[in-house]
C-alpha cells in the first residue's frame, strides 16, 4: 500500500499528500513569514535603532535607554525582548501541544497564536520614542504569537505528507514564506522609501509597515485555515478526561517524554539541533543590527540586501533538499552547519562593501536550507503516523525557542560587555562546533527507531517490517 492511499492515522478521514491541504498548508508560510522579514530582519530593526537614536540624541544604536528603571544599551534591549518572548514560549509550548493532542483542537490553537501575533503586529503601528517600553512589550507578544503558532504548524507536515516527500514539501513551504515575504516588502520599501511623495514622514512610512504585516498575516492565513483537515475533536471511545482538560494536558506531555527516552536518536538530533541553531538564530535575528550599528549601512541598501537574501534562499532550501536525497538528511545538514562557521569567521573581518554583499548571499543560500532540512529530518526520526504530533513537535518547538533564548542573550551580553558585535559573532562558533559533532554521532544510523515506546499505534509492524518498508537512514 502507498503513503498516499493511507489516511493519516492522527487526523483520519483524508490522504496524505492531497494537493489540496498541501498546497494550502504551505500559505501558512507566506502568511507568517512576513513576520521574521519586516519585524525581524528588516524595518523593525532599522526603525528601533532610530527611536534608540531620537531618544538618546545620539548617532548610535547602542546607546543606553531606560526601561523598568534600568539603563540598557538599545540594541542588547531589543536582544534581550527577542529572549524574553522565546523563554515564554518554550515554557508554554509543551503544555499547550499536549492540551492541544489530547483535546484534538489543533488548529484552533493555530488559530490563536496567529491572531495573537497579526494583532500584536498592528499594535506596533503606535510604536514611538514616547511609547519604547509598551512597545518593546507588543513586540515580545508578536514574537510569542509568531513562534507559538509554529509548533502547531510545523506538526501538521508527517500528518498531511509521506516521508518521501517531507523534503520537498518542506523546503516548498519555506520557498512560500520567501516569496510572500518580499512580495510585502517591497510594498513596505516602496511606502518608506517615498514616503514624502503620498504625504507621511518617515516614522509613519515604518507604523504602515508594521500594520501591514498584521494584516498580510491574518488576511493569508485564512487559506491554510480553510484548507487544513478540521480538528477531530475528542475520540468518543477516548478514555473520559479526570480533573478536566488542564491536568489531562500534562498527562498527555508526560507520556510523550516518556517515550522519547526510548527514542535515543530523536534525542540526538535535538541536542545537535539545539547547538547549531543558537548560531543560526542569533545570526539571522542580529544581522540587521550589525549592519546599522556595526558597519553603519544605509536603510535602504540594507533592506535591498535583505530582498535579495530572501530570493537566494529559495534556491537554498531546494538545492539543499536535493543533496539530502543524494547524501542523507544528516550529511547535508552537517555541511549547512560548516558553512554557518565559515559565516560566522567572515563576520568578524567582514566590511561595508562587496564583502558584505558576498557573505549577504552565502547566508541567504543556507539560510533556508539548514531550516528546511531540520524540520524535514525531525518529522522523519518521530514516530510515523503518531497521534500526539503536535507534542513531540512542542519539544522540538522548545529546542529552538531556548536556543534562541541562549543565542541571543550571549550576542547581547558579549556585545554590552566588549563594545563590539563582531566578538559576539565570533563567540557563535562555539554553538556550531558543538552541533556539528552532535550530528556526526547520527551518521550511519537508521533515522526511525523501531521501537515506537508505549503510546504507539495499535498494531504497528515488527522491527524486520519496518527494515522491509525501507527505513530512513542517515548518512
Amino acid at each position: 500500500m502507498t503513503p498516499t492511499s493511507t489516511p493519516a492515522a492522527a487526523n483520519p478521514g483524508f490522504e496524505k499528500d492531497n494537493k489540496r491541504i498541501t498546497t494550502g498548508w504551505t500559505f501558512y508560510d507566506w502568511a507568517n513569514s512576513v513576520y521574521p522579514l519586516v519585524i525581524t530582519s528588516s524595518i523593525f530593526p532599522i526603525y528601533w535603532s532610530s527611536v534608540i537614536k531620537e531618544i538618546t540624541h545620539t548617532d548610535s544604536g547602542q546607546s543606553p535607554v531606560s526601561f523598568l528603571g534600568m539603563m540598557v544599551p538599545g540594541s542588547s534591549l531589543l536582544n534581550y525582548a527577542i529572549s524574553v518572548s522565546f523563554l515564554l514560549i518554550a515554557i508554554v509550548s509543551p503544555f499547550l501541544t499536549s492540551l492541544a493532542d489530547f483535546s484534538g483542537r489543533k488548529k484552533l490553537f493555530l488559530q490563536i497564536f496567529c491572531y495573537i501575533g497579526a494583532a500584536s503586529c498592528a499594535g506596533l503601528f503606535f510604536f514611538s520614542p514616547a511609547t519604547l517600553t509598551l512597545s518593546t512589550f507588543i513586540f515580545v507578544a508578536a514574537t510569542v504569537g509568531f513562534s507559538g503558532s509554529i509548533v502547531f504548524y510545523n506538526s501538521y507536515l508527517p500528518e498531511i505528507s509521506s516521508e518521501e516527500k517531507f523534503d520537498s514539501l518542506s523546503a516548498k513551504g519555506f520557498s512560500m514564506g520567501y516569496i510572500g515575504s518580499v512580495i510585502l516588502l517591497i510594498i513596505c520599501l516602496v511606502i518608506n522609501q517615498f514616503h514624502d511623495k503620498i504625504g507621511i514622514d518617515a516614522e509613519r512610512a515604518a507604523q504602515i509597515s508594521f500594520l501591514l504585516t498584521g494584516l498580510w498575516w491574518a488576511g493569508f492565513a485564512q487559506i491554510p485555515f480553510a484548507t487544513l483537515p478540521p480538528d477531530r475533536g475528542r475520540p468518543a471511545d477516548a478514555p473520559e478526561a479526570k480533573g478536566g482538560w488542564l491536568l489531562n494536558g500534562f498527562h498527555e506531555l508526560g507520556k510523550v517524554w516518556d517515550q522519547l527516552k526510548q527514542l535515543p536518536n530523536v534525542k540526538k538530533f535535538l541536542l545537535a539541533y539545539f547547538t547549531y541553531n543558537m548560531g543560526v538564530q542569533t545570526v539571522m535575528y542580529v544581522a540587521t543590527l550589525f549592519g546599522t550599528d556595526e558597519l553603519h549601512l544605509e536603510s535602504g541598501a540594507l533592506i535591498l540586501t535583505i530582498l535579495l537574501l530572501q530570493v537566494v534562499a529559495i534556491a537554498g532550501a531546494y538545492l539543499f533538499a536535493k543533496l539530502s536525497e543524494r547524501i542523507g538528511n544528516t550529511r547535508a545538514l552537517s555541511w549547512s552547519v560548516f558553512i554557518w562557521m565559515l559565516i560566522c569567521i567572515a563576520g568578524y573581518f567582514v566590511q561595508a562593501g562587496w564583502s558584505f554583499y558576498a557573505l549577504a548571499a552565502v547566508i541567504g543560500l543556507t539560510m533556508g536550507a539548514i531550516q528546511s532540512l531540520s524540520r524535514s529530518t525531525y518529522s522523519k526520526i518521530i514516530p510515523e503516523n503518531t497521534p500526539n504530533s503536535a507534542a513531540f513537535f512542542s519539544f522540538f518547538d522548545v529546542t529552538e525557542k531556548l536556543s534562541i533564548v541562549i543565542g541571543t542573550a550571549t550576542f547581547g551580553i558579549i556585545n554590552q560587555i566588549t563594545g563590539s558585535m563582531r566578538n559576539s559573532l565570533l563567540a557563535l562558533i562555539v554553538f556550531f562546533i558543538l552541533g556539528l559533532i552532535f550530528l556526526l554521532q547520527l551518521r550511519g544510523k537508521k533515522l526511525r527507531e523501531d521501537s515506537l515506546g508505549p503510546i504507539s499505534l495499535p498494531g504497528p509492524p515488527p522491527a524486520s517490517a519496518a527494515a522491509e518498508m525501507g527505513a530512513p537512514m542517515a548518512r
